[in-house]
């Protein structure tokens, strides 16, 4: 949150404390640092200064590290809110590019007062307390949403029941029966939040069960998020009724996989033949080019020998596997394929389906889910054009697929594990595509040692197919970015895999874990081997602030990417919309 690379003016600063309801305070008149400073660092400034991020070289977990600081000084100056970046730097005006925290995540005037006057008063803060992060809740994106679904109907101007009226900010902090129904920073006193945790059929319940309580727990766990990092509501909003929409109504279903099959298997007739061949193609919608390259199908042996220097437990055991033909992305799929279906500048709802979708004229493409719009820029400053595309779930790289097959009439799809080991090795049984020396790892991957960018210092990837192509003219299977499989991760999972043919995969029953392969930027050669195997994990989008967190971005692994087959034989709908919604869920 605090990047302070100026000097900066000093500022007048009044004291604000009466401004500040006296039950949100300590009992002393003065602000509370647990009740009220806590939810809001937590919040707002943890995820970006704490020992694993520190951007700007500052840790504020602790009131030892603000006060050590980072690369400017101290973040906290007790009693001189003027000369403290941690206050200074929320007053700054949003176009300011030392306002925090950044990206439109800005904080609401109240809580900014809660911060300066608790500078102004000392900055107690206990050395028992660690802070630790939690997610941030924005009105616009997550409070207001909930309440015009299921509160103002009952709450507004001409029908307030309870005498609570809940449309404008004012109202909703002063109406009511026994206002007032929010309290900022404490929850369990808030009507708003408390009421609807109770059993479903309490009287008080709200909304009433026969209304559509009890709410969902992840939507009463917004609300007491929200009023414990001060129920922040900006000036100016007023709230309307909304309809509840009850059930999946996104066009995304399998009568548009239907439709999409028809013109694969119409677009296949045009073009059959028996011969397969390297081609290269572009994205319809974009002109963004891609290569694929042809993979005649044949057996091989999937995992490690036992005698393979650095082999772990879940390469194996070994056994051979027919692989059907197709093809397979030559590189890694880059941000110029992957960017326009990212960012659409589309209303969407969460599960990606447009908002203003009309299933009367809307097209096959269109109706694909998309990646609701990124919270942060996703290259991370690391480069877009010619570069990987990263940190996305294994659900938005299906949904890839499915929006890239909606235009070309081929379908595409993530390779099976078996398929990306049998790509990899390309006819090899060493450890490396080529060879056993660990050495020369460095003429055919991106990895630790020589992933340090000219323009940073810091390692990072690198544009795809900068190194030399495996035996089958395939780049960076060994390193730049991970990628994913369809597979479930299972440790033991080859066992169950020698009498299949063709399409050999485990089936995901959980969202957790999925099967990632190769090695990246950030890796030892011993982790780049052809047989090594990585488990996704939750973990993956631990800063993902949103709740239920986003099924699209998987902000914490910045060094996943994915890349594309086509298999030769076209599976029927039911199939590829089982393999193009499999990694759809939350956590």
């Amino acid at each position: 949150m605090i990047r302070i690379s100026h000097i900066l003016p000093i500022m007048s600063f009044p004291l604000l404390a009466a401004m500040i309801p006296a039950h949100a305070q300590d009992g002393t008149g003065k602000i509370s640092f647990e009740k009220q400073v806590k939810p809001i660092l937590e919040s707002a400034c943890i995820r970006c200064h704490d020992e694993d991020e520190a951007e700007g070289e500052l840790i504020m977990d602790t009131l030892a590290n603000a006060l050590i600081g980072g690369e400017n000084g101290p973040a906290i100056v007790p009693e001189k809110p003027e000369e403290s970046p941690l206050y200074v730097s929320t007053t700054l005006p949003e176009d300011d590019d030392m306002s925090m925290p950044p990206k439109g995540q800005f904080l609401a005037q109240s809580q900014i007062d809660v911060i300066g006057n608790w500078i102004s008063e000392g900055a107690e803060w206990p050395e028992s307390i660690k802070l630790e992060k939690q997610p941030r809740m924005m009105f616009v994106r997550d409070i207001q949403p909930i309440l015009e679904e299921h509160c103002v109907a009952c709450h507004k101007a001409g029908k307030a029941e309870g005498d609570f009226d809940m449309t404008t900010r004012e109202m909703a902090f002063t109406s009511g029966e026994n206002a007032p129904s929010i309290i900022p920073f404490e929850p369990e006193k808030s009507a708003i939040y408390f009421l609807t945790t109770l059993d479903k059929d309490d009287d008080d319940l709200m909304p009433p069960a026969k209304k559509g309580g009890p709410l969902e727990k992840s939507i009463t766990e917004k609300l007491r998020l929200w009023v414990l990092q001060g129920a922040p509501w900006p000036e100016g909003i007023e709230l309307k009724q909304q309809v509840k929409v009850d059930g999946n109504t996104s066009p995304d279903s399998l009568e548009l996989v239907q439709k999409i099959h028809a013109f694969i298997t119409e677009t296949a007739k045009d073009s059959q033949t028996d011969e397969m061949a390297n081609y290269a193609a572009t994205v319809p919608q974009t002109g963004a080019p891609f290569n694929m390259v042809a993979i005649k199908g044949g057996e091989f042996t999937i995992g490690s020998p036992d005698s393979e220097p650095n082999r772990k437990d879940d390469e194996g055991p070994q056994v051979k596997v027919k692989i059907a033909p197709f093809w397979m992305g030559k590189h890694e799929v880059t941000w110029d394929e992957y960017n326009p279906f990212m960012v659409t500048q589309v209303d969407r709802y969460k599960d990606g389906s447009r908002k203003d979708y009309d299933q009367a004229t809307g097209n096959i493409v269109d109706a694909v889910s998309q990646p609701t719009t990124p919270y942060m820029e996703m290259s991370f400053g690391m480069g877009t054009r010619g570069y990987p595309a990263i940190s996305m779930t294994q659900h938005a790289a299906n949904k890839y697929c499915q929006w890239l097959s909606a235009q070309t009439g081929h379908f595409y799809r993530l390779p099976t594990e078996a398929e990306w080991e049998y790509a990899c090795r390309a006819g090899t049984t060493t450890a490396y595509s080529f060879g056993d020396d660990p050495a020369n790892i460095g003429d055919y991957a991106v990895y630790y040692d020589n992933s340090i960018s000219d323009d940073t210092g810091e390692n990072q990837y690198m544009k795809v197919g900068t190194k030399k192509p495996n035996p089958w003219g395939l780049y960076d299977m060994h390193g730049n970015v991970s990628e994913w499989c369809l597979d479930a991760y299972i440790p033991d999972s080859y066992a169950t895999l020698n009498s299949i043919e063709g399409l050999a995969w485990q089936r995901p029953k959980s969202l957790y874990p999925r099967v990632v392969r190769g090695g990246n930027w950030n890796s030892d050669p011993e982790a780049m081997r052809s047989a090594i195997r990585i488990a996704s994990s939750a973990s993956w989008k631990r800063q993902d602030p949103q709740l239920p967190k986003s099924i699209w971005y998987h902000t914490d692994a910045r060094w996943l990417g994915f890349r594309i087959v086509r298999p030769k034989e076209i599976p029927s709908a039911e199939e590829m919309y089982e393999i193009w919604n499999m990694g759809r869920g939350t956590e």
